[in-house]
């Protein structure tokens, strides 16, 4: 059977797109193919969490779904997209796989299991599935699953139920799984052992179909996958990329020998879409940052110049008296070396305005971190204004470490309307900056050597108030990724006073992540919708 894999980028609820892509999809392929394999949810997008509570949106599935039927001549089609639940008990709904025959739905395949972990909280939209019976194409026996339904092929506790091993007593031909599989930099390789594993247990061949694009914080890499029955890869799509690829399971002895591409690479490459689709999908065109001669703000005009064209981001340096001169040089080379807009703008004047009309208000106390946190905030100020004015969007440039200690001023440099790197480590931030610069010098040696600083007070740096990044986020990775308590941390020979201190300050941090952008999602566990932690609450320190 020849099937084409069609790896494409969808926007959630844009039923008009989703479905004339899906058509032309279908079109290109006819008298080429038997079948033609869609991912989860194509139709509607993933994940289309609230909007399935909407009538309106149910129907524009089904009205979508008879579109992508009516062309289906000559070509059979599985297409992912919600279903009624028509049984007097249980959800409204089911995850389900359509096959599309001769005009029409021939079969509707549902979702057994739903993840309701990190980021997914299926079980609060679907109704499980429960019977289990494999489809017939072009002559062959095919069990079909969604997804999470191949995950449980070691048998893990989290399900009472493996779809596979069901399926597997009907005696198919051959595995196909539809899917909406988002990247994090340890997701693809844990998702390619998991598919090998399951052709290696149940000797059979699998099409695997996964969604390529972001949904605001997800970022999806495609990485979908054809592999024999011995679980090696015959076809493997680019990851980050629209493509379709078809494939003929009589011919799957030409193991295609392409290596993964490195996580750094990688992360790299999911930034970049994570920008441009969040512009492109909500219909924006340009981006606007503060560019303060630090390696934070440097790596983020760099990946925006990259995503949306150079000639589409403003950078604004807004030095202060404690600004150095060279971070102001090395940053216009920096926006000269892009190719970008920069503005100066001196906040000097109006922090001292800020400040002769508080001065009376501070009753003689002291300066500490509120003068230091003024002059974030009215650089925010600065920015928001230009966004307003322009229509540009402000991008946030704070980095996870600092997102997890607290170390940024809500209303300030927390700012914007999109996080790009609040999921990329202080330490990975400047693996980052060394390989924007892989080809030719991008962005300034000066700024990538320089110890960090933000530059608030004279002679400043990180390691005033901080560990060195070094010590300071594998302790963070290992709390916030890892789920590790400061018991564990400190058995692993963290110190037991760093410890106690910096899970204190992530933990009283908590409500000022609840107010910034929505952050750009890479690791397995990102601040954000995947991570539900209380504000009010008393936990390690």
């Amino acid at each position: 059977m020849k099937i084409a894999l069609a790896q494409l980028n969808y926007h959630t609820g844009n039923f008009a797109a989703n479905t004339q892509k899906i058509i032309e999809t279908i079109n290109s392929v006819i008298n080429k193919a038997d079948l033609v394999v869609f991912s989860e949810l194509a139709i509607c997008g993933y994940p289309p969490r609230d909007f399935l509570e909407f009538e309106d949106f149910l129907l524009e599935c089904e009205s979508s779904l008879e579109q992508i039927a009516s062309v289906c001549k000559g070509i059979s089609a599985i297409v992912g997209a919600p279903s009624r639940n028509n049984a007097p008990k249980g959800k409204n709904l089911y995850n389900s796989a359509y096959l599309l025959v001769n005009g029409k739905v021939e079969k509707v395949v549902s979702k057994t299991l739903l993840p309701t972990y990190d980021i997914f909280d299926e079980n609060r939209y679907f109704e499980p599935n429960t019977q289990f019976e494999c489809i017939e194409i072009a002559g062959k026996k095919v069990a079909l699953t969604i997804c999470e339904d191949l995950w449980n092929v070691d048998d893990s506790p989290l399900y009472v139920i493996n779809p596979m091993d069901e399926l597997v007593k009907h005696h198919p031909d051959l595995m196909i799984n539809i899917a909406a599989s988002p990247y994090s930099n340890v997701q693809q390789a844990q998702r390619s052992n998991i598919l090998r594993a399951n052709c290696h247990r149940y000797n059979l061949p699998l099409v695997y179909v996964n969604h390529v694009g972001a949904q605001t914080e997800l970022i999806f890499d495609g990485d979908s996958q054809y592999i024999n029955a011995h679980g090696e890869t015959c076809t493997r799509l680019t990851s980050f990329k629209e493509q379709v690829e078809i494939i003929d399971t009589e011919n799957s002895n030409s193991v295609e020998d392409k290596p993964l591409h490195d996580e750094l690479a990688n992360v790299h490459k999911a930034l970049v879409l994570g920008i441009r689709d969040y512009f492109n999908k909500l219909g924006l065109k340009k981006a606007i940052l503060g560019l303060s001669g630090g390696i934070d703000s440097a790596v983020v005009v760099a990946l925006a110049a990259e995503a949306l064209g150079a000639e589409n981001v403003l950078a604004v340096l807004m030095p202060s008296q404690y600004t150095a001169n060279e971070s102001v040089v090395e940053a216009i080379n920096l926006a000269k070396n892009l190719g970008c807009q920069h503005k100066i703008i001196s906040i000097q004047e109006l922090q001292q305005a800020f400040l002769q009309t508080l001065n009376p208000l501070f009753e003689g106390k002291p300066e500490d971190v509120t003068e230091e946190n003024l002059q974030a905030r009215t650089r925010g100020v600065l920015l928001m204004g230009l966004s307003n004015k322009h229509g540009f969007i402000l991008l946030n440039t704070t980095n996870k470490s600092e997102m997890a200690v607290g170390y940024g001023t809500l209303y300030g440099d927390l700012c914007g309307g999109l996080s790009v790197i609040g999921d990329v480590y202080k330490t990975d931030v400047f693996r980052l900056a060394r390989y924007i610069n892989r080809d030719r010098e991008i962005i300034p040696e000066f700024i990538i050597t320089r110890p960090p600083s933000a530059e608030l007070k004279a002679d400043q740096q990180d390691t005033d108030s901080l560990p060195p990044y070094h010590i300071l986020d594998p302790l963070l990775k290992g709390y916030v990724e890892d789920r590790k308590g400061p018991k564990e941390l400190i058995a692993e020979g963290f110190d037991e006073a760093l410890v106690k201190r910096i899970l204190r300050m992530v933990n009283m941090n908590e409500w000022k992540r609840h107010q910034t952008a929505p952050i750009l999602r890479v690791s397995k566990k990102a601040f954000g919708m995947g991570r539900r932690m209380p504000i009010v609450a008393k936990y390690l320190g």
